[in-house]
């Protein structure tokens, strides 16, 4: 390893996964070396893990990138180079001149009632929830009932052998 690593790529899921490839290119390591070398590094990139990451074009997780370039044996500053550049490719790059945008004040003019007066539902899952509570409840009522001996008869049932010849 001669040569400096190859740089990340910032560009887009595809092109960072083609430089990963270009990296583990130059380290020169196969799946199972870089497996060991990740664990000697205190990290954890199974071989199977790191050909699945490579053979996609989508952006890996932040760790596996982490332990991917440290078995490579870039360190660093190089290291933090390669998760920069999938931070900003997963979050977007943020403009120089980005100024956040002032926040409009709401002002509700004097001696006038709300608009509603109906409650705000906060979560929209909570009546499918009641249902499958409740649902759940008739259930272990039945099966209790039913395990008691409720629904069955009151007649004895009387045991009778019978043979069958063939």
């Amino acid at each position: 390893m001669t040569t400096a690593p190859p740089t990340p790529p910032d560009t887009d899921p595809a092109a960072f996964v083609a430089g990963l490839r270009r990296l583990k290119a130059w380290s020169g390591l196969s799946y199972r070396r870089l497996e060991r070398a990740a664990a000697e590094a205190g990290h954890s990139l199974p071989y199977s893990t790191a050909a699945s990451m490579l053979g996609r074009e989508r952006l890996p997780r932040e760790e596996l990138v982490a332990a991917f370039v440290a078995a490579c044996g870039v360190r660093g500053a190089e290291a933090e180079a390669w998760l920069d550049a999938r931070t900003d490719i997963a979050c977007g790059p943020v403009p120089e001149d980005a100024t956040p945008a002032p926040v409009p004040a709401v002002v509700a003019p004097l001696n006038t009632a709300p608009l509603s007066t109906s409650p705000v539902r906060t979560s929209p899952w909570r009546p499918r929830w009641t249902l499958v509570a409740a649902a759940a409840l008739v259930t272990a009522l039945l099966g209790g009932v039913s395990a008691s001996g409720v629904f069955t008869d009151d007649e004895e049932v009387h045991e009778t052998r019978t043979s069958v010849r063939l």
